[in-house]
């Protein structure tokens, strides 16, 4: 079974749930490709790394989810995440110069859940839903939104676990 991303939930509010998540590492690489495309298109370099193709030639095992960032310049940055207890400086240094290794913080963030395919339409659709219910509950964005993907391409759509999360700051409502 895929490790999934470690956090705690704080709450379940309405429309959204509170989650506190632990500093993790990650590899990424940023594409020039849309929103749809980019998944797909850095998998294959993101799964070699985690294959093999790195300084150690060490295997790493998959976890979910990976993450994808619409970043200001129209690129996408995309994420896989370590295994739980990697920190940046464990990673073995990948062969292929696109990528990085990158020790995320700890943060709070919302997220909210939905099913289907998880394309720029369906990531902008939810993302309104959970800015509108962010907004209803006090919370303001502290950073950029994510898409994050929990399952194989071959698993039937309805069947799939897609989130999007934001990183939030503390409610400012009593």
């Amino acid at each position: 079974m895929t490790e999934h991303q470690q956090y705690s939930v704080v709450a379940s509010l309405p429309g959204f749930e509170l989650r506190e998540y632990p500093a993790y590492s990650t590899v990424s690489i940023t594409m020039k490709e849309s929103f749809d495309q980019s998944g797909n298109r850095a998998f294959t370099p993101l799964v070699r790394y985690i294959g093999g193709s790195n300084s150690d030639g060490r295997q790493i095992a998959m976890t979910a989810p990976v993450i994808q960032e619409p970043q200001s310049d129209g690129e996408q940055l995309v994420q896989f995440v370590m295994p739980a207890g990697f920190t940046a400086a464990d990673m073995p240094a990948p062969q292929d110069a696109r990528l990085a290794c990158q020790e995320m913080p700890a943060h709070l963030a919302a997220a909210i859940r939905y099913s289907g395919l998880a394309t720029e339409s369906a990531f902008r659709k939810q993302l309104a839903r959970l800015e509108r219910a962010l907004a209803t509950a006090g919370y303001e964005a502290a950073g950029p939104a994510r898409s994050a993907r929990f399952d194989p391409p071959w698993k039937p759509p309805f069947m799939r676990h897609n989130e999007v999360i934001v990183p939030v700051q503390p409610s400012v409502v009593a």
